[in-house]
């Protein structure tokens, strides 16, 4: 980043006051009875429901549309284990996000802990504060058991965005390359170079959509995930095939789907230029990707590509799935973001795309035009589609699967962050 751009972004997180949210009122504070009311005596009277029953937080406080953003610091971005105070304008910035998006309440928490064990109990022990959980930059493997005994143990929505989030957007996209490509999912042989949380969570949601897991070929730093290998965690194991195939060379022969959750530039053309045709290239390192765009498609006139780079089409972004998942799930109180609400937020993403593209979003990209094909896989991040598409497949999805406890509340469908929660 050039001396300038990193100026910008500092005066951007500190000028004119430092951070990117602020807390607001939302009820009047002007007079003495307001003040009553507000806090003592009248206070106590929410306080008698809500420990009568405890569903009446819902009712009384702002616990059904907070989120906290919780992170260790220990896989910050690109920039890895910083330490959990570097990690907080991360989650300031997804707080903006939760916020610009789907209208959620979210405070940032960055825990100190010595051990997965002590963030575990730290989050564990105050987790009724919020109506859900979005665990942040937890580095691999760790996330894995710190995500299921949170699940386990609260009963609110908790999700590793770093997983399911990258998983969400990355299959939704890969569904519509295929079906531009002419390839059913079953039958795609499946490259994925990296095997860490977001390439596992990826792999898994695949499988969920369709995948076959002896098509998928998995590398680390030793390269091809197989059976023969006794260095494997329980989350790798999963993923580990029968094959005579050990290096990216190898495995890429004849592939029709190159996953990259690795690092710059691992993807040679000459490597690409051996992928089956219509490849399906989804080089998502960041800001560096496998390989860079220009260069697949100098490689290959029939290369389907996406990035995590919002200066190219098709960019894998998370935005286009988080908040709008929570505030599916957050509106039925749901207990959990289950499988079954992960699928339906794919198809969401997957339909919208293959949709007539409002003027609103190619004002705000400044284009002509946006047609489902290899230049538009995945929908764009401004669509003001995807809180009423996603968020209300999600909520469907949670009751349907039971583990809603209410109904679809009054406000669906939803139309606007605005209109339904001021903003």
């Amino acid at each position: 980043m050039s001396d300038a751009k990193k100026q910008a972004a500092l005066d951007y997180h500190s000028q004119p006051i430092p951070g990117k949210l602020s807390i607001e009122i939302t009820k009047p504070t002007e007079s003495a009875k307001h003040l009553a009311l507000a806090y003592s005596p009248g206070v106590a009277e929410p306080c008698r429901e809500i420990a009568r029953d405890p569903e009446n937080a819902y009712l009384y406080t702002g616990k059904g549309n907070l989120v906290a953003v919780i992170s260790d610091g220990s896989a910050i971005l690109g920039l890895g284990n910083l330490g959990p105070l570097a990690s907080k304008p991360v989650m300031e910035g997804k707080g903006v996000l939760f916020k610009r998006f789907a209208g959620i309440n979210s405070v940032d928490i960055e825990v100190n802990a010595e051990s997965p064990q002590a963030f575990i109990d730290t989050v564990a022990r105050i987790a009724d504060t919020w109506g859900g959980i979005n665990l942040e930059d937890i580095k691999a493997p760790e996330c894995f058991e710190i995500e299921r005994a949170l699940v386990e143990q609260c009963n609110i929505p908790v999700f590793h965005d770093d997983q399911h989030g990258t998983a969400i957007v990355t299959a939704a996209g890969m569904l519509n390359a295929l079906a531009i490509a002419g390839k059913p999912i079953e039958e795609a042989r499946i490259v994925c170079l990296g095997a860490g949380s977001a390439a596992i969570a990826c792999m898994k949601l695949l499988v969920s959509c369709g995948a076959r897991a002896e098509n998928i070929f998995m590398l680390d730093r030793k390269g091809v995930i197989h059976s023969g290998r006794d260095d494997l965690n329980q989350y790798k194991a999963m993923f580990a095939t029968e094959t005579p195939l050990r290096t990216l060379d190898e495995a890429i022969e004849g592939a029709d789907v190159f996953v990259g959750l690795s690092g710059p530039n691992l993807l040679s053309p000459e490597q690409l230029s051996r992928m089956a045709e219509s490849p399906v290239v989804f080089a998502c390192s960041n800001p560096d990707p496998e390989i860079h765009p220009d260069v697949a498609r100098e490689t290959r006139d029939d290369v389907i590509m996406a990035t995590g780079r919002s200066d190219f089409p098709n960019q894998v972004n998370n935005v286009l799935g988080f908040p709008f998942i929570f505030r599916g799930a957050l509106d039925v109180r749901a207990t959990c973001i289950n499988e079954a609400m992960k699928v339906a937020a794919v198809h969401a993403i997957k339909d919208l795309a293959r949709e007539p593209v409002p003027q609103v979003v190619l004002d705000a990209y400044e284009v002509e035009s946006l047609t489902f094909g290899r230049g538009y896989i995945i929908p764009t991040p401004l669509d003001p589609r995807l809180l009423g598409e996603v968020s209300s497949a999600v909520a469907q999805a949670a009751i349907d699967s039971g583990v809603a406890r209410r109904s679809y509340p009054s406000h669906y469908p939803l139309t606007s962050v605005d209109e339904v929660y001021g903003g």
